[in-house]
């Protein structure tokens, strides 16, 4: 039974106008460099540019954006020039060579921040692929290919050389990595000839989030843990990010649609259910960044800010275990969520969302872009609930 307000058709239109109408046309008029190529991802409110560094796991974000939606969504070309430009930039100055995406450039390409984090490659490997289906171009599908195996090389040491800890003292594996590596998987199985390959990746990724990084004593995963899997009781061993938990159990939702594994998808429901009572702010609502799971303090001084995808993620979660099982806890979490993100996130002056809000709910940072924020969480959140309310309303 759907509660008196849920209308799936009237939130269908919800999703769809605030996609096409408000979010999409701000980025393509806001963020694209039209002289050095790529994008433009720190914008204030109004979408005036503030700083032209280009973080390569934006710029790879973007691409696959508006190449998804080329693919997915509606054949319009102004999304297909958006993404070939942005690809266009990312595969002159993005990488080094090898196949690792440097963090940050300049605004004309120059490189500023080293390889470091895998999170470059993933995206770049999903725009380009996404890219590559969009346009059947052989190149395209090759780079997706090599990104693809340069992440599965540095899988078990993603930092290389340039990792900050002293070997050996606390080694320790994040829940980060495996989480991504199962969206991407899923994302360039067409464009990877090696179905097994895909298969296995997947797999691996699976037990390693649902077997290692979740405790069921905690009723949520842990962002890191020892190589073994066992509990590290240090800032980073005791750090819970319900969000993370929450986006990557509609990961596994999805993979249990691909299997036809109907009690992976009933784990990820229930899963989610604990993870949201558990990072609720029973105060003021919404869903607390970090946590630690002893309860101990945080060392992220912005453990209790209310942010933009934290929100967006956990709504896709609740929305698609309901789609998939009608579980009742699930659309109660929905409309809950969808109550929250729309009162607080949605500017009402200027399109876009905002981003960060205090505990209370308040705007902190009025910024629409920046170094973590750009063209992906809201606009993919918006079109994966368009399409699951869509589906609902027929």
């Amino acid at each position: 039974m759907m509660t008196d307000k849920f209308n799936p058709s009237r939130l269908a239109e919800q999703y769809r106008s605030e996609l096409v109408d408000q979010i999409l046309p701000f980025w393509l008029e806001k963020s694209v460099d039209e002289q050095y190529g790529g994008y433009f991802t720190c914008l204030e409110r109004d979408g005036s540019v503030y700083d032209t560094d280009k973080f390569v796991w934006l710029q790879g974000r973007q691409v696959w954006m508006f190449a998804m939606l080329y693919n997915q969504f509606e054949k319009r070309q102004e999304w297909l020039d958006c993404a070939m430009q942005g690809a266009g930039f990312l595969k002159k100055y993005g990488h080094d060579g090898n196949y690792d995406f440097y963090f940050s450039l300049t605004r004309e390409g120059k490189p500023l921040v080293h390889p470091y984090n895998i999170f470059s490659n993933t995206f770049a490997c999903m725009a380009f692929a996404q890219l590559a289906k969009a346009t059947g171009s052989a190149e395209y599908a090759d780079i997706a290919r090599k990104v693809f195996d340069r992440i599965l090389e540095r899988r078990d040491n993603p930092k290389g050389v340039w990792n900050k800890a002293v070997p050996g003292t606390r080694p320790m594996k994040d829940f980060a990595l495996p989480m991504i590596i199962c969206n991407m998987s899923l994302e360039v199985e067409d464009i990877i000839a090696d179905s097994a390959l895909i298969d296995k990746t997947i797999a691996e990724c699976k037990k390693e989030v649902l077997e290692v990084f979740y405790r069921p004593e905690l009723g949520c995963m842990v962002e890191n843990c020892a190589p073994d899997g066992s509990l590290v009781d240090s800032f980073e061993g005791r750090k819970i990010n319900p969000g993370h938990d929450l986006e990557a159990l509609w990961f596994l939702m999805d993979i249990g649609v691909r299997q036809n594994d109907k009690a992976l998808i009933e784990k990820a429901v229930s899963i989610s259910h604990s993870v949201i009572e558990r990072g609720w702010d029973k105060e003021y609502g919404g869903i607390f960044y970090f946590m630690d799971r002893k309860g101990h303090p945080t060392q992220e001084l912005e453990w209790d800010q209310k942010l933009w995808w934290v929100h967006i993620e956990s709504t896709i979660a609740m929305l698609k275990g309901y789609m998939l099982t009608g579980d009742q806890t699930s659309l109660k979490w929905f409309e809950a969520l969808h109550e929250y993100t729309w009162s607080h996130f949605k500017d009402p002056d200027y399109p876009e969302w905002f981003g960060y809000l205090n505990r209370r709910g308040e705007v902190l940072l009025p910024l629409k872009g920046g170094k973590w924020k750009g063209c992906f969480h809201v606009p993919r959140g918006l079109f994966q609930c368009w399409r699951m309310l869509d589906k609902m309303s027929k």
